[in-house]
Protein backbone atom coordinates (compact mmCIF):
# COMPACT_ATOMS: atom_id res chain seq x y z
CA UNK A 1 0.00 0.00 0.00
CA UNK A 2 1.09 3.57 -0.91
CA UNK A 3 2.16 5.75 1.70
CA UNK A 4 -0.72 9.03 1.99
CA UNK A 5 0.34 9.55 5.69
CA UNK A 6 -0.04 13.73 6.58
CA UNK A 7 -1.66 14.33 2.80
CA UNK A 8 -5.19 15.97 2.09
CA UNK A 9 -7.37 14.36 -0.45
CA UNK A 10 -10.31 16.10 -1.68
CA UNK A 11 -12.45 13.37 -3.87
CA UNK A 12 -16.24 13.33 -5.27
CA UNK A 13 -18.26 11.48 -6.26
CA UNK A 14 -17.18 9.51 -3.09
CA UNK A 15 -19.91 7.06 -2.18
CA UNK A 16 -19.93 5.61 -5.30
CA UNK A 17 -18.01 2.07 -6.84
CA UNK A 18 -14.67 4.06 -7.36
CA UNK A 19 -15.37 6.81 -5.06
CA UNK A 20 -15.88 4.63 -1.91
CA UNK A 21 -12.97 2.12 -2.36
CA UNK A 22 -10.54 5.04 -3.11
CA UNK A 23 -11.80 6.94 -0.24
CA UNK A 24 -11.15 3.28 1.88
CA UNK A 25 -7.72 3.31 0.55
CA UNK A 26 -6.42 6.72 1.45
CA UNK A 27 -8.06 6.55 4.42
CA UNK A 28 -5.97 3.43 5.08
CA UNK A 29 -3.19 5.15 4.21
CA UNK A 30 -3.30 7.49 6.47
CA UNK A 31 -4.51 10.79 4.55
CA UNK A 32 -6.39 13.08 5.28
CA UNK A 33 -10.38 13.52 3.58
CA UNK A 34 -12.66 15.75 2.45
CA UNK A 35 -15.32 14.09 0.72
CA UNK A 36 -18.53 15.14 -1.68
CA UNK A 37 -21.53 13.83 -3.05
CA UNK A 38 -24.72 14.52 -4.14
CA UNK A 39 -26.99 13.46 -0.80
CA UNK A 40 -25.70 13.41 2.52
CA UNK A 41 -27.06 9.93 3.91
CA UNK A 42 -24.52 7.86 2.37
CA UNK A 43 -21.75 10.30 2.32
CA UNK A 44 -22.34 10.55 6.04
CA UNK A 45 -22.54 7.23 6.57
CA UNK A 46 -19.28 6.67 5.17
CA UNK A 47 -17.65 9.50 7.12
CA UNK A 48 -18.62 7.29 9.99
CA UNK A 49 -17.18 4.14 8.97
CA UNK A 50 -14.00 5.62 8.06
CA UNK A 51 -13.70 7.77 11.36
CA UNK A 52 -10.87 9.77 11.93
CA UNK A 53 -9.19 12.42 9.45
CA UNK A 54 -12.45 12.52 7.52
CA UNK A 55 -14.58 15.19 6.78
CA UNK A 56 -17.61 15.86 3.93
CA UNK A 57 -19.24 18.45 1.99
CA UNK A 58 -22.50 17.30 0.05
CA UNK A 59 -23.91 18.68 -2.88
CA UNK A 60 -24.36 19.10 -6.79
CA UNK A 61 -20.45 19.25 -8.57
CA UNK A 62 -22.02 20.56 -11.34
CA UNK A 63 -22.78 24.26 -9.23
CA UNK A 64 -19.14 25.76 -9.35
CA UNK A 65 -19.59 26.98 -5.42
CA UNK A 66 -19.41 23.19 -4.17
CA UNK A 67 -15.73 23.22 -5.58
CA UNK A 68 -14.93 26.00 -3.78
CA UNK A 69 -16.54 25.40 -0.69
CA UNK A 70 -14.53 21.61 -1.13
CA UNK A 71 -10.86 23.45 -1.00
CA UNK A 72 -12.16 25.91 2.22
CA UNK A 73 -13.06 22.87 3.62
CA UNK A 74 -9.63 21.57 3.36
CA UNK A 75 -8.26 24.23 4.17
CA UNK A 76 -10.29 24.87 7.13
CA UNK A 77 -9.50 21.80 8.40
CA UNK A 78 -6.17 20.70 7.79
CA UNK A 79 -4.47 23.40 6.59
CA UNK A 80 -3.46 22.02 3.06
CA UNK A 81 -4.19 20.32 -0.05
CA UNK A 82 -2.30 17.73 -1.81
CA UNK A 83 -4.68 15.43 -3.93
CA UNK A 84 -7.65 15.91 -5.96
CA UNK A 85 -9.43 13.05 -7.35
CA UNK A 86 -11.89 14.31 -9.16
CA UNK A 87 -14.57 11.22 -10.12
CA UNK A 88 -17.93 12.39 -10.03
CA UNK A 89 -19.54 11.65 -12.57
CA UNK A 90 -23.52 10.23 -14.64
CA UNK A 91 -24.13 8.15 -17.65
CA UNK A 92 -27.06 8.95 -19.75
CA UNK A 93 -28.87 5.44 -21.41
CA UNK A 94 -27.75 4.59 -25.08
CA UNK A 95 -29.43 6.14 -27.13
CA UNK A 96 -28.67 7.45 -30.86
CA UNK A 97 -27.47 10.91 -31.21
CA UNK A 98 -30.86 12.44 -32.44
CA UNK A 99 -32.95 11.19 -30.17
CA UNK A 100 -30.96 12.25 -26.90
CA UNK A 101 -32.84 14.68 -25.44
CA UNK A 102 -31.56 18.30 -24.80
CA UNK A 103 -31.79 18.58 -20.99
CA UNK A 104 -29.96 15.08 -20.77
CA UNK A 105 -27.22 16.33 -22.74
CA UNK A 106 -27.21 19.28 -21.40
CA UNK A 107 -27.04 17.44 -17.34
CA UNK A 108 -23.98 15.08 -18.74
CA UNK A 109 -22.01 18.07 -19.84
CA UNK A 110 -22.63 19.88 -16.20
CA UNK A 111 -21.26 16.90 -14.28
CA UNK A 112 -19.22 14.99 -16.44
CA UNK A 113 -17.37 18.16 -17.97
CA UNK A 114 -18.04 21.34 -16.47
CA UNK A 115 -17.71 19.62 -13.08
CA UNK A 116 -14.21 19.05 -13.15
CA UNK A 117 -13.49 22.11 -14.75
CA UNK A 118 -15.15 24.07 -11.64
CA UNK A 119 -12.72 21.35 -9.79
CA UNK A 120 -9.98 22.22 -10.88
CA UNK A 121 -10.55 26.34 -10.88
CA UNK A 122 -10.72 25.75 -7.57
CA UNK A 123 -7.81 23.34 -6.39
CA UNK A 124 -5.28 24.35 -8.74
CA UNK A 125 -4.16 28.34 -7.37
CA UNK A 126 -4.05 27.06 -4.01
CA UNK A 127 -1.71 24.00 -4.58
CA UNK A 128 0.24 26.56 -6.91
CA UNK A 129 0.48 28.94 -3.93
CA UNK A 130 1.57 26.23 -1.63
CA UNK A 131 4.37 24.86 -4.07
CA UNK A 132 5.69 28.60 -4.87
CA UNK A 133 5.68 29.46 -0.67
CA UNK A 134 7.35 25.60 -0.19
CA UNK A 135 7.92 24.35 -2.71
CA UNK A 136 5.29 21.10 -1.98
CA UNK A 137 3.63 19.67 -5.03
CA UNK A 138 -0.16 18.72 -5.98
CA UNK A 139 -1.86 16.14 -8.13
CA UNK A 140 -4.73 16.10 -9.36
CA UNK A 141 -6.11 12.88 -10.98
CA UNK A 142 -9.52 13.48 -12.93
CA UNK A 143 -11.65 10.24 -13.77
CA UNK A 144 -12.75 10.40 -17.25
CA UNK A 145 -13.09 7.03 -19.32
CA UNK A 146 -11.98 4.81 -21.68
CA UNK A 147 -14.83 6.68 -24.28
CA UNK A 148 -13.10 9.88 -23.73
CA UNK A 149 -10.14 8.46 -26.11
CA UNK A 150 -12.16 6.13 -28.51
CA UNK A 151 -16.10 6.74 -29.92
CA UNK A 152 -18.73 5.40 -27.75
CA UNK A 153 -21.41 4.77 -30.20
CA UNK A 154 -24.73 4.85 -28.41
CA UNK A 155 -23.34 7.12 -26.07
CA UNK A 156 -22.73 10.18 -27.98
CA UNK A 157 -22.95 13.03 -25.32
CA UNK A 158 -21.14 10.94 -22.40
CA UNK A 159 -17.79 10.55 -24.74
CA UNK A 160 -18.26 14.01 -25.70
CA UNK A 161 -17.47 15.53 -21.83
CA UNK A 162 -15.08 12.67 -21.78
CA UNK A 163 -13.28 13.83 -24.26
CA UNK A 164 -13.21 17.41 -22.94
CA UNK A 165 -12.17 16.24 -19.56
CA UNK A 166 -8.96 14.79 -21.43
CA UNK A 167 -8.73 17.91 -23.20
CA UNK A 168 -8.77 20.28 -19.96
CA UNK A 169 -6.91 17.44 -18.12
CA UNK A 170 -3.71 17.62 -21.11
CA UNK A 171 -4.18 21.25 -21.33
CA UNK A 172 -3.64 22.31 -17.77
CA UNK A 173 -0.72 19.46 -17.37
CA UNK A 174 0.80 21.24 -19.53
CA UNK A 175 0.42 24.96 -18.21
CA UNK A 176 1.09 23.41 -14.21
CA UNK A 177 4.14 21.45 -15.38
CA UNK A 178 6.32 23.98 -13.82
CA UNK A 179 3.91 24.62 -11.02
CA UNK A 180 4.88 22.02 -8.89
CA UNK A 181 1.04 20.10 -10.21
CA UNK A 182 1.19 16.77 -11.73
CA UNK A 183 -2.21 16.49 -13.64
CA UNK A 184 -3.67 13.15 -14.98
CA UNK A 185 -6.59 11.59 -16.29
CA UNK A 186 -7.79 7.98 -15.66
CA UNK A 187 -9.78 6.07 -18.59
CA UNK A 188 -11.31 3.14 -17.20
CA UNK A 189 -13.55 0.57 -19.31
CA UNK A 190 -16.76 -0.86 -17.55
CA UNK A 191 -16.14 -2.09 -14.28
CA UNK A 192 -18.21 -3.75 -11.29
CA UNK A 193 -19.69 -0.63 -10.02
CA UNK A 194 -22.81 0.28 -9.30
CA UNK A 195 -23.55 2.45 -12.03
CA UNK A 196 -22.54 -0.33 -14.32
CA UNK A 197 -24.64 -3.01 -12.79
CA UNK A 198 -27.75 -0.22 -12.62
CA UNK A 199 -26.90 0.30 -16.84
CA UNK A 200 -27.18 -3.79 -17.14
CA UNK A 201 -30.37 -3.66 -15.85
CA UNK A 202 -31.32 -1.17 -17.80
CA UNK A 203 -30.72 -2.96 -21.11
CA UNK A 204 -33.73 -5.05 -20.64
CA UNK A 205 -32.63 -8.34 -21.14
CA UNK A 206 -30.44 -11.28 -18.84
CA UNK A 207 -27.83 -9.47 -17.35
CA UNK A 208 -25.17 -12.08 -18.19
CA UNK A 209 -26.52 -11.72 -22.14
CA UNK A 210 -26.48 -8.39 -20.85
CA UNK A 211 -22.92 -8.23 -19.64
CA UNK A 212 -21.34 -10.47 -22.32
CA UNK A 213 -22.37 -7.63 -24.65
CA UNK A 214 -20.81 -5.16 -23.28
CA UNK A 215 -17.38 -7.00 -22.93
CA UNK A 216 -17.10 -8.02 -26.74
CA UNK A 217 -15.16 -5.15 -27.32
CA UNK A 218 -12.56 -5.80 -24.79
CA UNK A 219 -9.98 -8.12 -25.42
CA UNK A 220 -9.95 -9.45 -22.20
CA UNK A 221 -13.85 -10.29 -21.96
CA UNK A 222 -14.83 -8.99 -18.87
CA UNK A 223 -15.42 -6.22 -16.58
CA UNK A 224 -12.99 -4.47 -14.53
CA UNK A 225 -13.07 -5.16 -10.72
CA UNK A 226 -13.25 -2.03 -9.17
CA UNK A 227 -9.53 -2.77 -7.58
CA UNK A 228 -7.47 -2.64 -10.79
CA UNK A 229 -8.93 1.01 -11.21
CA UNK A 230 -8.02 2.30 -8.05
CA UNK A 231 -4.52 0.88 -8.57
CA UNK A 232 -4.37 2.93 -11.60
CA UNK A 233 -5.65 5.88 -9.67
CA UNK A 234 -3.62 5.33 -6.85
CA UNK A 235 -0.49 5.25 -9.15
CA UNK A 236 -1.25 8.65 -10.87
CA UNK A 237 -2.23 10.19 -6.93
CA UNK A 238 1.16 9.10 -5.47
CA UNK A 239 4.14 11.58 -5.30
CA UNK A 240 6.09 8.69 -6.44
CA UNK A 241 5.11 8.99 -10.08
CA UNK A 242 6.89 12.53 -9.94
CA UNK A 243 7.39 12.51 -13.19
CA UNK A 244 4.07 11.32 -14.84
CA UNK A 245 1.74 14.19 -16.13
CA UNK A 246 -0.84 15.24 -18.95
CA UNK A 247 -1.32 11.38 -19.61
CA UNK A 248 -4.55 9.06 -20.04
CA UNK A 249 -4.22 5.80 -18.22
CA UNK A 250 -6.71 3.26 -19.65
CA UNK A 251 -7.79 0.87 -17.44
CA UNK A 252 -9.74 -0.80 -19.84
CA UNK A 253 -8.84 -4.16 -20.97
CA UNK A 254 -7.20 -3.65 -24.29
CA UNK A 255 -9.98 -2.05 -25.63
CA UNK A 256 -8.33 1.41 -26.70
CA UNK A 257 -5.68 -1.01 -28.13
CA UNK A 258 -7.92 -2.79 -30.39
Amino acid sequence: MADFSGQVVILTGATGGFGKAAAQYFSKAGAGLVLSDFGSDRLDALVHELGGKTVAVSGDISDPELSEQLVKKAMDEFGRLDIAVNNAGIVHDMMPLPKTPVDVARKVIDVDLMGVFYAMRAQLPVMEKRFREIGETGAIVNVASVAGVVGAPMLSVYAAAKHGVVGLTKSAAIEYARRGIRINALCPSFARTPMATDFLDKAGINRDAAEAAMVQAIPMRRLAEVDEVIAGLIYLADPASSFVTGQTLQVDGGLSAA
